[in-house]
Formats: C-alpha cells, sequence, structure tokens
C-alpha cells in the first residue's frame, strides 16, 4: 500500500505540463439523450477581419456542458437584424436559435450583437450587444454563451471563468498559468526554474495562492492576479505546503511540519494570526473549507490509510467522511456545501469520485485511471480535473453525475493540478 507520506511527497515532485496553444477541444458526452436542449447556433454575418469565430465558440461552449444539442445551422451566416422564419427553424429540430452579426467599427473595435429566439413560441428570449477590442473577443463570445446557458436553464453559465494551472515548459522552467475555462487563452501569471504546486484561486478571483519551491522547499505565496505581485505567507522551518481559502478570502489552511508530522494549521491571508488546527500522529493533509466556513475537510492516514476526514475550524474531534475503499484523497467541496469530490482508488484505478454528504451516495464520474485534482466549476455543475490518457496527462472536465466527459488536450506535454475560479464581477 502506498503510504500518504509517499503521495505528498511526491506531489511536490510533480511536473505540471500543458500544451499552451492548438489546444483541440474533444467532447464526448454519454448517457444525456433525449435530455439535451435542441439548439441551433447559426454563423455570425461579419462585417470585417475578427479575430475569433464566435460562433464556434458558443458551439463548443454549449457542447461542453452536455445540456445541448447542437442542431446543424448550415454554412450559411444568419445576421442579428434578419426575418428569421421560426416554423422552418423548428423543423429542422432546433428549439431555439441563435443568430448574430460581429461588425468593425471605426476605432477598432468589435460591436458584437446576438438573438437568442424560441421557435416553439416564435419569439425573442434575448438579445444584447456587446462591444470588444479584438482580444476580448473570446470573452465576448464566452459571455454569450453564458447568457444563453443562464435563459434557458435557469442557472448561471461559467463559460466566462477562468481556469489555473501550472506548465512545465522544459526541465528547469515552470509556468503559473492562467487561461479560459475552456483551457484556451493561456497566459504565464509566474515563471520559475523551480516547481511550482497546488494553485488556489481566492473566492473574489483576484488572487492565487500556491506552493513554490524557488528557495530550494516549499512556501506558500499569495500573488495578485492583476498587478503580479506577491508575498511569501508561510515560509516556517520544514515543509509549506496545500494552501486553500476559507468562503470569505480572510483566512488560508495549510499544511506544515515544523512542529512535526504534517498538520493543518490556520492562518490569515496575510499571514499573521498562524494557530494549530489538527493534532494527529499521522500526515494530515489538503485542507478544503465547507461552504459556510465552519469546518474543514482534510486528508489524514491517522486510521491507516489515507482518508477524508471533517472537523470544526474552532477545533474538536474530527470525523471520518469516506468509507468506500482504501484509499481518497484531495477532497474539494462544492458551492452549495452538499457534495464533496476527491480522488479515490477502486480495483487499482484512481479516479474522481462525487460524494453527497447527507446520504452519503458515492459515485464515480470519471472512467480514467490517474485522475488528481478535481475542482468545481463555481455553479456546481461540472467538475475539472487532471488525468492521464496514453501516457500523456490532459485537463479534463466531467459534469458531477458523469454523464458528460470532456477533455482538453495540447499537443505535447502533461497536466496536472487544474483549478477552477470563481465568478467575478
Amino acid at each position: 500500500m502506498v503510504s500518504l507520506r509517499r503521495i505528498v511527497s511526491a506531489a511536490f515532485l510533480l511536473a505540471l505540463v500543458s500544451g499552451s496553444s492548438l489546444a483541440q477541444l474533444r467532447v464526448e458526452i454519454t448517457g444525456v439523450g433525449s435530455q439535451q436542449f435542441p439548439i441551433a447556433i447559426a454563423n455570425f454575418a461579419r462585417d470585417g477581419q475578427t479575430s475569433a469565430e464566435i460562433d464556434s465558440i458558443i458551439r463548443a461552449d454549449l457542447a461542453r456542458s452536455g445540456l445541448f444539442r447542437i442542431v446543424d445551422a448550415g454554412s450559411q451566416p444568419v445576421a442579428e437584424n434578419a426575418n428569421v422564419n421560426l416554423p422552418e427553424w423548428k423543423g429542422r429540430g432546433a428549439d431555439a436559435l441563435v443568430v448574430g452579426s460581429v461588425a468593425r467599427l471605426a476605432d477598432g473595435r468589435f460591436d458584437v450583437r446576438y438573438r437568442l429566439l424560441d421557435t416553439v413560441k416564435q419569439g425573442q428570449l434575448d438579445g444584447v450587444s456587446l462591444v470588444s477590442t479584438a482580444a476580448e473577443q473570446r470573452l465576448t463570445a464566452h459571455r454569450i454563451a453564458d447568457r444563453i446557458y443562464e435563459k434557458l436553464t435557469g442557472e448561471r453559465g461559467v463559460f466566462a471563468t477562468r481556469i489555473a494551472y501550472v506548465v512545465q515548459t522544459s526541465p528547469k522552467s515552470w509556468e503559473l498559468h492562467i487561461a479560459d475555462a475552456d483551457g484556451a487563452n493561456p497566459q504565464a501569471a509566474l515563471r520559475s526554474r523551480e516547481p511550482i504546486i497546488s494553485p488556489a484561486w481566492s473566492p473574489d478571483g483576484t488572487r492565487l495562492a500556491y506552493v513554490s519551491f524557488e528557495s530550494g522547499k516549499p512556501v506558500v505565496y499569495v500573488h495578485s492576479v492583476t498587478s503580479g505581485e506577491r508575498r511569501a505567507v508561510a515560509n516556517f522551518r520544514g515543509s509549506n505546503s496545500a494552501p486553500a481559502w476559507s468562503p470569505d478570502g480572510r483566512s488560508l489552511a495549510v499544511t506544515l511540519t515544523r512542529e512535526g508530522n504534517s498538520q493543518i494549521f490556520l492562518m490569515n491571508a496575510d499571514g499573521s494570526n498562524v494557530r494549530r488546527l489538527t493534532t494527529s500522529s499521522g500526515i494530515d493533509t489538503e485542507a478544503a473549507f465547507s461552504a459556510d466556513g465552519a469546518s474543514v475537510y482534510f486528508t489524514s492516514d491517522r486510521g491507516g490509510g489515507p482518508q477524508i476526514y471533517r472537523m470544526p475550524v474552532s477545533g474538536g474531534a474530527a470525523q471520518r467522511v469516506t468509507f468506500n475503499g482504501d484509499y481518497n484523497i484531495s477532497a474539494r467541496v462544492s458551492p452549495d456545501g452538499k457534495q464533496i469530490a476527491y480522488i479515490g482508488r477502486r480495483s487499482g484505478r484512481l479516479q474522481v469520485h462525487v460524494l453527497d454528504i447527507l446520504s452519503g451516495q458515492e459515485i464515480a464520474v470519471t472512467d480514467t485511471s490517474s485522475d488528481e485534482s478535481p475542482s468545481f466549476a463555481p455553479n456546481g455543475r461540472l467538475l475539472l480535473y487532471a488525468t492521464a490518457v496514453g501516457g500523456r496527462g490532459i485537463l479534463a472536465s466531467a459534469s458531477t453525475d458523469g454523464r458528460v466527459r470532456t477533455r482538453l488536450s495540447g499537443p505535447s506535454g502533461d497536466i496536472r493540478e487544474p483549478t477552477w475560479g470563481p465568478f467575478v464581477k
């Protein structure tokens, strides 16, 4: 049996690699069938050269959610102000239709207009005009996809949110990347000649906490996404690792070895007021706050093998949460606090599992065998994680019921430890 101590040590040494361009998105949908909403997204009419295929991005976003079946709209553009024959589109199998236009303005920006039409009730559900620069075209497409998603499902979409991950570009070069939720448009927030691991978004999306080895040992930093400024908040004797934000963004839970074995400590987000939370003879690590901030979930081998436990942030007894299998690690809590996602080993396969906290029902949501680092989308409908296919790490997502799986793979490299950012204003 692999010990938790070995797992934690190995996590420090993992090379986190990503293909940062030319990503190829493959959507794999299983088990949804007639539950999908049929929608057609016509090609947008274009006036002037645009930097992004807005209609294609919208189609990919909606397909990736697994809730929509994309009806072939043909190659003919349909402008936002076109006189549309809705019964004809209904006859083609679409219950909704998206049409739009992109026009270049005199100042070089683009006016993107779209309408969402109901072919059943034969009326308009939504329409908007968004002005953006060439660099903002992908974000504009994601925002339109979010509007469509919310109008048709009643829930907020996550396509305009961001993700973070670490990429190793060479044997001695690591980068912390921030990208669109679909993995495209990556930007390097930090470069280092030593490993960077365990990125974690602050609840307001303005900061990232992570672990860097640039000083020769693991140190926890908090990094401003907008300014690039950062500070070491946990640089104690021994190892400093696995940062996790409290829901209000005021506190961090970290794993420290300054008093012996790896244990969970709480501190203010600026590194002050450090206090120990867990006390065990084993290894306690990988903390995650409950949605209300009153409890912390964490991985511990105090019972002989790695399992997920929970205890109040005010202190007290820890309660075991996972009981299926002999190996469960890396818990993350859903935004509504009703589920946790984690990596469980079953029959030798490391897969993402989701546990309903109230009922105790567990389901495996992936069908791969080397998964790691699950992270909930801010609307709680999807999970981002890393896995390995054909000996190569890839970025992937799955619905929390396991019916929809999406793989995002670059041209080369291994991807690990992604984290999904929050909704931002």
